[in-house]
């Protein structure tokens, strides 16, 4: 994970270190199975009570290990950095797990100590998406460029604790920070006959389009029922469309793959309106590993939440690869190649827990033997896999969340 100061390599920090999952090929096969990749879960869906004292369980344990007195969230095996997507899964998970003081803390330390507005001439509400530790041992904001997911995520629980709570002042939040949103991170691009499509940058567009031809974007970003949310809170911008051109968006990115996987990063040609994968010269890399694996959930929540035909669709057209390896090997590697092949020996709990959901909805046999065989196994104490992590956590927890937890009051 390298700092350097070429437009690209903004974008690659963001790509590398947003999320702290998109390695280089060197490194995904150096990567011991500790980092985002083991843990477990110990609850039945035939269970309800059984799975919501798990998941209480698993959130007070995170909160002790994982979030300060203060509301920061702490990443232990990044130097112990904080993230804006930290946050924003912590708020996310809170309304979830009706915490108004866990939301109200992390909440108020990012706004505190994120922020762009004011900082090097910004005016917007975004967040800064990386804070830690600088090379003079100040604890200070490292790189003031936003993450759109995280934005988008923030959001989102601020529509849900708004409407969970009755606060008012959560909506105004949200409202002013999806305008942002739409204004820096979004770009629309023309359509043959004179239309165009709108979609979500990863982050600042200069970070992300190294010429004029070429714009990355990281397919596990895309969140149609985020955009669903935003239309009914924001009726100025054609959030609607964000839903529209998301799905077309991964239709068609998935198409790098030669098994129809989405790839963590693509590149799209703003010309001819095609996709391909990612020049090898960068650090990105267009593959299907630790960023691809939340389209899975980011789906499935449509389907479950909106009922949305398209989100089922996509899932049972691009689940085949993954559900042919799980019959024939009851296994699936943690990374795989555009032509589908494994790169990796090791497998990866977070990839189990955003399938989860997924095969819930296409498969669910196969889902049941991926809790049981996969995610069972290695829960203890609250914990997935370690202690230190801080990805698995998040993404167990989100995996396993039953989507009929969520009330219809709060999605409209």
């Amino acid at each position: 994970m390298v700092r350097t100061v070429s437009i690209l390599s903004v974008s690659s920090l963001l790509a590398m270190l947003l999320l702290g999952t998109a390695w280089t090929a060197e490194q995904a096969s150096a990567a011991p199975p500790s980092l985002r990749e083991t843990g477990a879960i110990a609850s039945s869906p035939a269970n309800p009570s059984a799975s919501s004292d798990l998941l209480q369980q698993s959130w007070t344990a995170y909160k002790q290990r994982f979030i300060q007195a203060d509301g920061r969230v702490v990443d232990w095996e990044s130097n112990a950095r904080s993230t804006s997507e930290g946050q924003a899964y912590a708020m996310l998970r809170s309304v979830l797990a009706n915490d108004p003081d866990t939301f109200a803390q992390t909440l108020q330390w990012a706004e505190n100590n994120l922020n762009r507005k004011g900082k090097e001439g910004s005016d917007d509400s975004l967040w800064s998406w990386q804070w830690g530790q600088n090379d003079q041992g100040e604890w200070t904001i490292l790189d003031r460029n936003f993450a759109s997911d995280a934005d988008v995520d923030a959001a989102t629980a601020l529509i849900l604790a708004a409407r969970r709570w009755d606060r008012p002042d959560y909506l105004a939040l949200a409202q002013t920070k999806i305008k942002d949103v739409w204004k820096l991170a979004t770009i629309a691009l023309p359509l043959p006959r004179g239309s165009e499509a709108r979609y979500l940058l990863p982050g600042p567009l200069s970070s992300f389009q190294p010429q004029p031809n070429q714009i990355y974007f990281n397919p596990s970003y895309f969140a149609p029922y985020a955009f669903r949310l935003f239309a009914q809170v924001d009726s100025e911008r054609d959030w609607m469309g964000m839903v529209d051109s998301s799905y077309e968006a991964l239709r068609q990115s998935s198409t790098v793959s030669l098994v129809g996987l989405p790839s963590d990063w693509v590149a799209l040609n703003p010309e001819t309106g095609r996709f391909s994968a990612v020049p090898t010269s960068t650090h990105l890399r267009s593959m299907y590993s630790f960023d691809a694996y939340r389209v899975w959930w980011r789906i499935s929540l449509d389907a479950a939440w909106f009922g949305e035909p398209r989100a089922k669709d996509f899932l049972q057209k691009h689940l085949q690869p993954l559900a042919e390896m799980w019959r024939s090997r009851q296994s699936i590697p943690a990374r795989i190649t555009l032509l589908g092949t494994p790169i990796a020996s090791y497998e990866a709990t977070s990839q189990y827990a955003m399938l989860y959901p997924a095969f819930q909805i296409v498969d669910p046999a196969i889902a049941e033997q991926i809790r049981q065989q996969k995610l069972m196994p290695t829960y203890k104490d609250g914990i997935w896999d370690n202690n230190s992590a801080y990805y698995v956590q998040n993404l167990a927890w989100f995996g396993l969340f039953p989507s009929t937890d969520v009330a219809a009051s709060w999605l409209r």
